[in-house]
C-alpha cells in the first residue's frame, strides 16, 4: 500500500431529531445527545477504499474502518474524533453534527512533487517567505513557523537571519509562547541591533514575568536615538513594568511622560491609552478624584476615535466603577456598552474578549446584585445565560447560571435556586470535559511548535557550522574556537529544548491536577441541601414560621459562604472553622434531641496562619451525625477540637460517641453505602492531588473512638503551616 497525505471533504446531512429528545433537551440542555457519525476512507486517484484505519472518540467508542473503507461510530457534539493509520499522519477533527465524512487520500510521491515545484514557482525570494509567514501568525503558528524556517535556510546575510528571527519572535508573541520569542529576539539581536527589536524583547520580558531583564532594557535605550512612536512605547512599557513591581509612582511618572511625547506629536491612540492607564494607577493610590478625572478624559477621547477603542474604553471605566462600588454609574456605561456592541457586531469578536454581550449582561445583572436589586439582576442574568448558550460560552454560562441561584436564594425563591444550582454544577461537569479537550489540543499544538522550533534551531546550528567552516580557511585556531563555541550553543539550545519540554508536561500536569480538583469541589452531596429543605417543609407544615425563617436565614447564609469558597484551593482556617460552626449548627437544630456538640479551639494556634481546602471536614461532621449519633438510643456528643501538634502544625479531631463504624455500615441500604463510598473517594482524592501539588500539606487518619463503653468514630485531620 502507498503512504499517503490527507485532505477532508465534509458532506453534512442533517437529521430532524424527535420530539421527545427536543423536550428532553429543553428540560435539560447540558445532557449530551449521542448519534451515529458515518464515514468512509479512500485514494483520492483511484477511490480504492482504505482498510484498517482506526477510528476514536477521544477518551470513549473505538471503532476500524472495513474492506470498503467505511465507518461509524457513537459521538457527541464537541467530541474530538481521531482518525489514524500507519500510512498516513493522525487527523484531528471536533464533531459539529450527525455529518457525513469522506476522507481522501493520496499518494504522498505525487505530493511531495506538487509541494516542491509549488515553493519552486510560489516562494523564490526570501522576502515572499517572510511576507507568507506575516499573513499567516494570527492563523496558524504552525505554517508560519514553516515559512521562517524556509527563509532562514535561504538567508544570504546577517540582516536577512535577524528578520526572520524577529518575525518568529513575533510570532511566539501572538500565541503567548513568551519564553520562545524572548530566545527569538534575542538571536535577532546577535544578527542585527535594532530600536524595534530591543522594546520588542522588552515587551517580551514583562509578559514572561522577567521584569528585571526588562527595565534593563527600557533603561539602557537612548531615548534620543529612538523615533516618536519609539518613544511612546519605551515609556509606557516602563510604566507597564514598575506596575507590575508595585512601583506606582515611579510607573505613573513613566505613564505622564509618554503622555506628554504622545499629545506634543499628536498620536491620538497612544494619548488614549496612556490617559487610561495614568487613571488605573490613580485608582490604584486611591487617589479617587484623579482616577475620575482622567477617566472621563480617556471616555471623550475614546469617542473621538473609532466605535471599537470607545467600547473598549467604557468597559475599563466601567470595571472602575465596579472596583469602587459606584454601582449605579457602572450600569448606565454597561448598558451604553451593550447598545454599542449591537451596532458594531462581529463574528471576529471571540469568547475571550471582554466585547461580548453576554459578559457585559452578566456585569450589569452583577452590579445590580450587588447594589441589592434583585428583581432588576434577574433578567439580566438571563439574558447573559442566553448569549452565552448561543456564543457557545460555557464559562460565562456557568457564572450567570451560579449568580442566578445565589439571587434566587436571596430572594426567597428556593425551588429557583436549586434548580439554577443543578444547571450549574452539569455546566461544571460540561466545562471541566471541554477544558480537557482544549488541554489535549494545547499539548499537540505545543509539541508541534517544539518540534518546529526545534528544526529551527538546527537550522542555526547548521548556519553557524557554516560559518566556522569558511573562517576555518582563514585562520585554523579561530576556526577551533568558533566550533567549540558552536558546540556550546548547540548544547545550549538542546538544554533550552529539555527545558522547554519539561516545562510543557509539569503545565500540563498542573492543569490536569487543576482540572481534577475542579470537577471533585462541584461533586457536593446534595444530601445536606434536600434534608434542609425538607426541614423548612416540616416546619411549614407544622406552622412554626419563625422557627423555618430562622433556619432558612442560617441556611443562606452557609450556602453563600460554600458558593463564594468553591473556586478556591485553600481558604484561611478561620473561615472553615465559621462554616463548620454554621454546618453543625443547622444539623443540631435538626437532630437538636439526638446530640451536643462543642468546637474547641486551642488558644495558642493562630488560625490565620494556616490554609486547609473548602468543606474537607463537614463530610466527616455528616457522617457522625447521620452514620452515628443518629441511631444513637441515648444522646450522644460530638467533639469538634483545634489543637496545636507542633509549631508548624495542627490537628482537627471530630469525635462522636455514636453507634460506631461496624454498626452504621450494618444498617445502610446498598444506596447508601455507594453513596457513602464515593463522597469519601472523592475526599481521598481531593487530599491526593492537593499533596501532590503541595508537598504533603494535609493528612487524614479514621480511627475508632472508645468513651465511657461506646464505641464510636474519631477522625483526625493534620495541616502545615505554609
Amino acid at each position: 500500500m502507498h503512504k499517503y497525505t490527507i485532505y477532508i471533504s465534509l458532506i453534512f446531512s442533517f437529521i430532524t431529531m424527535p420530539s421527545l429528545m427536543a423536550q428532553e433537551y429543553e428540560i435539560n440542555a447540558n445532557k449530551k445527545e449521542t448519534f451515529t457519525v458515518r464515514g468512509q476512507i479512500k485514494e483520492s486517484d483511484t477511490n480504492q477504499p482504505i482498510k484498517g484505519a482506526n477510528i476514536q472518540v477521544n477518551g470513549g467508542a473505538y471503532t476500524a474502518s472495513n474492506a470498503s473503507g467505511d465507518f461509524r461510530i457513537e459521538a457527541s457534539k464537541g467530541d474530538e474524533l481521531v482518525v489514524s493509520h500507519k500510512d498516513f499522519e493522525t487527523i484531528y477533527y471536533t464533531i459539529l453534527s450527525d455529518e457525513r465524512i469522506i476522507i481522501n487520500v493520496e499518494p504522498i510521491a505525487a505530493s511531495i512533487y506538487r509541494s516542491k515545484s509549488n515553493k519552486k514557482r510560489k516562494y523564490e525570494s526570501f522576502n515572499q517567505l517572510l511576507d507568507s509567514a506575516i499573513a499567516n501568525k494570527k492563523v496558524s503558528a504552525e505554517k508560519s513557523i514553516q515559512f521562517i524556517a524556509e527563509s532562514i535556510s535561504i538567508s544570504t546575510s546577517t540582516k536577512q537571519n535577524a528578520e526572520a528571527y524577529e518575525v518568529l519572535g513575533d510570532v511566539y508573541m501572538h500565541w503567548k509562547q513568551y519564553d520562545l520569542a524572548v530566545s527569538n529576539y534575542r538571536i535577532s539581536l546577535n544578527s542585527a541591533k535594532t530600536n524595534e527589536t530591543h522594546l520588542k524583547l522588552a515587551n517580551a520580558y514583562t509578559k514572561n514575568g522577567n521584569y528585571q531583564e526588562s527595565l534593563s532594557i527600557y533603561k539602557r535605550l537612548e531615548k534620543e536615538a529612538l523615533s516618536n512612536y519609539q518613544r511612546i512605547e519605551c515609556f509606557e512599557g516602563l510604566g507597564d513594568v514598575y506596575k507590575k513591581v508595585d512601583r506606582k509612582a515611579e510607573s505613573l511618572a513613566a505613564y505622564q511622560e509618554g503622555l506628554q511625547v504622545a499629545k506634543r506629536h499628536k498620536v491620538s491612540p497612544k494619548v488614549v491609552v496612556l490617559t487610561s492607564k495614568i487613571a488605573e494607577v490613580y485608582g490604584d493610590l486611591g487617589e479617587i478624584s484623579n482616577a475620575k478625572t482622567y477617566f472621563n478624559s480617556s471616555l471623550n477621547l475614546a469617542a473621538e476615535e473609532n466605535k471599537s477603542t470607545s467600547v473598549k474604553e467604557k468597559i475599563k471605566v466601567a470595571d472602575f466603577n465596579n472596583k469602587t462600588k459606584d454601582y449605579d454609574d457602572e450600569i448606565v456605561l454597561r448598558k451604553e456598552i451593550v447598545e454599542d456592541l449591537e451596532s458594531i457586531k462581529s463574528d471576529t469578536i471571540d469568547n475571550e474578549s471582554a466585547l461580548t454581550l453576554q459578559k457585559q449582561n452578566y456585569k450589569i445583572g452583577n452590579a445590580y446584585y450587588l447594589n441589592n436589586n434583585l428583581d432588576e439582576a434577574i433578567p439580566y442574568f438571563e439574558e447573559s445565560i442566553k448569549e452565552a448558550e448561543k456564543k457557545e460560552d460555557l464559562v460565562v454560562r456557568k457564572d450567570a447560571t451560579r449568580k442566578l441561584s445565589e439571587v434566587y436564594v436571596n430572594a426567597g425563591d428556593y425551588k429557583k435556586a436549586l434548580v439554577a444550582y443543578q444547571k450549574y454544577t452539569n455546566l461544571v461537569e460540561a466545562l471541566n470535559i471541554k477544558r480537557e479537550q482544549e488541554i489535549s489540543k494545547a499539548v499537540r499544538n505545543n509539541r508541534r511548535i517544539v518540534e518546529n522550533q526545534n528544526r529551527i534551531t538546527s537550522l542555526e546550528k547548521d548556519r553557524q557550522l557554516t560559518i566556522s567552516q569558511f573562517e576555518l580557511s582563514k585562520s585554523q585556531n579561530r576556526s577551533k574556537t568558533l566550533i567549540i563555541y558552536s558546540l556550546l550553543g548547540g548544547l545550549l539550545l538542546l538544554l533550552l529544548a529539555a527545558y522547554l519540554m519539561y516545562k510543557s508536561i509539569k503545565q500540563q500536569k498542573l492543569a490536569n491536577n487543576l482540572l481534577a480538583l475542579k470537577s471533585l469541589r462541584s461533586q457536593m452531596n446534595p444530601h445536606f441541601i434536600f434534608n434542609a429543605l425538607n426541614s423548612v417543609n416540616s416546619f411549614i407544615a407544622s406552622n412554626d414560621e419563625r422557627t423555618a425563617n430562622k433556619y432558612l436565614s442560617d441556611f443562606s447564609q452557609l450556602m453563600r459562604a460554600v458558593l463564594e469558597n468553591s473556586e478556591e484551593d485553600f481558604i484561611p482556617l478561620s473561615k472553615e472553622i465559621e462554616l463548620l460552626e454554621r454546618y453543625t449548627k443547622l444539623e443540631h437544630f435538626r437532630f437538636q434531641d439526638k446530640f451536643d456538640y462543642k468546637i474547641t479551639v486551642d488558644k495558642a494556634i493562630t488560625i490565620d496562619d494556616y490554609q486547609i481546602p473548602p468543606m474537607l471536614l463537614q463530610p466527616y461532621i455528616e457522617n457522625a451525625v447521620w452514620h452515628g449519633l443518629r441511631y444513637k438510643k441515648e444522646k450522644g456528643v460530638l467533639s469538634i477540637v483545634v489543637n496545636k501538634k507542633t509549631n508548624s502544625e495542627i490537628t482537627i479531631t471530630i469525635a462522636d460517641n455514636g453507634i460506631g463504624r461496624e454498626k452504621s455500615k450494618a444498617m445502610k441500604t446498598n444506596h447508601q453505602k455507594k453513596q457513602n463510598s464515593k463522597g469519601m473517594g472523592n475526599i481521598k482524592k481531593r487530599v491526593a492531588i492537593l499533596n501532590e501539588m503541595y508537598k504533603d500539606k494535609v493528612d487524614v487518619f479514621i480511627d475508632d473512638f472508645q468513651t465511657n463503653g461506646d464505641v464510636g468514630t474519631k477522625v483526625m485531620v493534620t495541616v502545615k503551616k505554609d
